[in-house]
């Protein structure tokens, strides 16, 4: 499974993609709003960074106007993967952005049929935002399992599951186990990832152990 970072923050994605193991970033308005910069900016730094895909969102809600603002997101770097929203006009959107060779994420989905639209738009990934599902009773881990079993079904469906609104550790490995493609995972979730009680105390141990020997490995 791909990890992306869902953060608009440069330092925390150069200090995540000095890791190796960072794939991609997602951003939306909020998430830019945060930053307090100029989105095309933002943007463009982000990938001369990442050489993964970097999703960046559109604004408007008309065709029309999405469709110029994803050209011109678009047109930041070759790596940009144009965001719309599961919408009439943004499923429009993302069909004509796709037939020109373009990524698009479609995001705030919420059911296994508006993922099978996004899928026959073109879309490159669709976004299933399991924790915002949590958060109102239901189990969005099955929104995931749902969506995975249907693309499966369909060799011609090409587009990835992007497990979105990653809430801790939990989320990312239930991701993982029901085949998403990618999660986008706040930053601080990622760092997460790596500690355990155990690893810090076997590594004290270990050290302990060395320093009674006297030796360098230098």
């Amino acid at each position: 499974m791909k990890f992306f970072v869902d953060t608009a923050e440069i330092a925390e994605i150069k200090d995540l993609a000095e890791t190796g193991l960072l794939d991609g970033v997602t951003t939306n308005p909020s998430l830019i709003a945060k930053s307090g910069r100029n989105i095309l900016e933002v943007i463009a730094e982000i990938c001369d960074i990442v050489p993964g895909p970097v999703s960046a969102e559109v604004a408007a809600t008309d065709f029309d106007t999405m469709l110029k603002e994803g050209r011109k997101l678009a047109a930041i770097a070759k790596n940009v993967a144009v965001k719309v929203p599961l919408t009439v006009d943004g499923l429009k959107t993302c069909r004509v952005l796709a037939n020109e060779g373009r990524q698009v994420n479609v995001t705030l989905c919420f059911s296994a049929n508006q993922a099978l639209l996004a899928a026959k738009a073109g879309a490159a990934f669709v976004s299933p935002f399991v924790g915002r599902l949590d958060d109102i009773g239901e189990d969005g881990m099955l929104l995931i399992e749902d969506i995975v079993q249907i693309y499966d079904q369909y060799d011609a469906l090409k587009t990835e599951v992007l497990a979105a609104s990653i809430r801790g550790p939990g989320h990312v490995l239930a991701a993982a186990k029901a085949g998403a493609h990618v999660a986008t995972i706040p930053p601080n979730v990622i760092r997460q990832l790596y500690a355990h009680p155990l690893t810090d105390k076997g590594l004290a141990a270990f050290l302990s152990d060395w320093s009674k020997t006297g030796q360098s490995i230098l």
